[in-house]
Formats: structure tokens, C-alpha cells, sequence
């Protein structure tokens, strides 16, 4: 049983220990958080014991909650540290603590890449987090780009370049004081934007540029791709690569998935928590192939699309588990869309 703390408890830090405690060979020791606000009521109301830093200890027993411990408390009594903070934080926190403890420690994508010593994908790099000390899963963008472009790899289909552009929500639905409300924001001018070089953190060798705006939606990404492959392949072989390959799924509109709302829509009725969609969802009637060249549209919910992969770290990290294994394992327990998956 590898004892997990988490260090942040917001939009992803809360998924995370969610999927933690469902996994059979992992514990949740606790959570931290720096606000007692209705996150940190919940965290208790779901069991998970709760810490915070030393000078924060007033504020949460004015809230009438008695923190379990500091943050050095949590680390001793895990395994492994999760960092499911802000952007930056988590390297503060390396430079403040992790480093004085000899613990491994898994951050976020939205760390630069030299927080860690290697970045992960579970479907592309699994075995390269074995025995390191800090980990990173990529941002939920990088992860959706990884998820499609291993897909094709891992069937054999090579990539020679990849150009995608990526409309980003603006906020998260909970967030009130950001993202454009009658806009189309560049996010940023600039070409590539930071995630073709983030996927190249993890899959070395593809030539893929990536452009971004952030628009006026809260609830997915959508990526627009075209890859340019080794050969020409048919449109069968590719949706076939796509159907086994695990973590993504494929709607179609003449199933009633004509866009995101409706992917999350079919979240809240197949009664997942929070409405979460880890999956990449890979319009199938937009994957259109012409000789060589192959074009798409997915999208990617940014709540939850990392949280599986921070489950598969762990079991990276300790070699708990092959990769197949984990990845078996966490969709499983997550309940996620498993059926016609190849799972090795």
C-alpha cells in the first residue's frame, strides 16, 4: 500500500485524491490545503486528513478546523508527494521542502519542465519515471496531444510532423475572475505556443508546432490537428488505432455527439463525479484521411484529463506495476471507457 499525500487541494489536486482512494493499492495519508474555505470542509467531509503550512494554523482554527499537521508532517508520513498546486508553487515548495526530504514528488504540467527529472505520459514514457525522485505529468493540453499522437505510434503508424491548433477554454467553471467573456484571446501571439515543445519533453523526435487562443467557454479544449505520417494508411486503420488504443474515445454525431457540452452532458448521465471526461474525445467524423495526411478534431477536458496519469506515476515510480498493468488497472477503478481497449 504506497502512502500518497497531496500537497494542493483545488481542481485537480480534490480529483486526485479521489482516484487515489479508489485504487486498491494506494492510501490517501491526507491533503494540504492553505484556505479553510468549503474545499477544505469537504476534504474532511470525505476523510482525508488535513494540513497546512505552520503560519496558516490561526486562520484554519478560527474556521473551527484543527489542521492534522504541516506540510513537513504530510511529507514524512508519505511515500510519495503529490504537487497538485498553482503554476510555480510547485517549485517553490521543491526549493522550500522536498528537497530536505528523500522523497519522490510528482508535479503538474503547469511546472516548467526542469522542476523534475523527466516528464510523463503513461501511454508514451511509463517506464522512464522508474526510481526518479521528481516526477512531472504534462498539462492537460500536452497530454491530450501525447495521448493522440501515441495512439498512432504505438500501432505502428509513424508521424513525420504534427501542426495543431488548440482553441483553450478560457476559465475553469469555477473560476470567476478569469478568461475572456466576448473575446478571442491569442494565448500567446506567438508560434509555437509552449505545448508542441512540452510534448516534445516526452516523445523527443516529433516535429509538431502548435498554435493557441483561449475563447469565451469554460468546459473542454478543442484541438484541431493535422499529422502528417510515414505512409499513407487507410481511414479504417487509423480509426482502428484510435478504438484500442486506452484514454481515448471515439463520438460520433450521428450518436448525438455533435460538441463538447453534449461529451459533458454524457458525463453527468453515465453519472461520473464532478461530470469528469478523462478521456481524449476524438470526433470520428472529422478523422479524415488523404494519402499521408491525416486530420482531426478532439477535445480535452482540462479537470480531469491528468488525473489518471498521476495514478499511473505513482505505480511508475515505485515499479509497482508493468505499464499495461497500471494503465489496466486505473481505467478500470475510475470506470473509465474500457470496452474494445488493448491494453498491451
Amino acid at each position: 500500500m504506497i502512502k500518497v499525500g497531496i500537497v494542493g487541494y483545488g481542481t485537480i489536486g480534490k480529483r486526485i485524491a479521489d482516484a487515489v482512494a479508489a485504487q486498491d493499492d494506494m492510501k490517501v495519508v491526507g491533503v494540504l490545503k492553505t484556505t479553510p474555505d468549503y474545499e477544505a470542509k469537504v476534504a474532511l467531509a470525505r476523510g482525508y486528513a488535513l494540513y497546512t503550512l505552520p503560519d496558516k494554523f490561526d486562520k484554519f482554527r478560527k474556521a473551527g478546523i484543527e489542521p492534522a499537521g504541516t506540510i513537513e508532517d504530510l511529507i514524512k508520513a508519505s511515500d510519495v508527494i503529490i504537487d497538485a498546486t498553482p503554476e510555480d508553487v510547485g517549485r517553490e515548495n521543491k526549493e522550500k521542502y522536498y528537497q530536505r526530504f528523500d522523497k519522490p514528488v510528482i508535479f503538474q504540467g503547469g511546472e516548467e519542465a526542469d522542476v523534475a527529472e523527466v516528464s510523463f505520459n503513461a501511454l508514451a514514457n511509463y517506464e522512464e519515471a522508474g526510481g526518479r525522485r521528481y516526477v512531472r505529468v504534462v498539462s492537460c493540453n500536452t497530454t491530450g496531444i501525447t495521448r493522440v499522437l501515441s495512439a498512432l505510434l504505438l500501432n505502428g503508424m509513424g508521424v513525420r510532423k504534427a501542426r495543431i491548433f488548440l482553441a483553450r477554454r478560457g476559465a475553469d467553471p469555477k473560476e470567476h475572475k478569469k478568461g475572456p467573456i466576448n473575446d478571442v484571446v491569442p494565448n500567446p501571439a506567438t508560434v509555437p505556443s509552449h505545448h508542441g515543445p512540452d510534448v516534445q519533453t516526452i516523445l523527443r523526435n516529433i516535429d509538431i508546432v502548435t498554435m493557441a487562443v483561449a475563447v469565451p467557454v469554460t468546459i473542454m479544449h478543442m484541438h484541431m490537428a493535422y499529422i502528417e505520417l510515414d505512409s499513407a494508411y487507410t481511414r479504417d486503420a487509423v480509426l482502428e488505432a484510435f478504438a484500442k488504443t486506452p484514454r481515448i474515445f471515439l463520438a460520433d454525431v450521428g450518436a448525438g455527439f455533435q460538441s463538447l457540452a453534449q461529451i459533458i452532458e454524457y458525463a453527468r448521465d453515465l453519472g461520473r463525479p464532478r461530470a469528469d471526461f478523462p478521456e481524449v474525445a476524438l470526433f470520428r467524423d472529422s478523422v479524415t484521411v488523404r494519402g499521408n495526411e491525416l486530420y482531426l478534431m478532439y477535445g480535452v477536458h482540462q479537470e480531469s484529463i491528468v488525473v489518471p496519469e498521476n495514478v499511473d506515476a505513482v505505480r511508475a515510480i515505485f515499479g509497482t506495476l508493468p505499464k499495461w498493468a497500471s494503465i489496466e488497472k486505473t481505467d478500470k477503478t475510475l470506470k473509465l471507457t474500457t470496452e474494445g481497449k488493448r491494453y498491451g
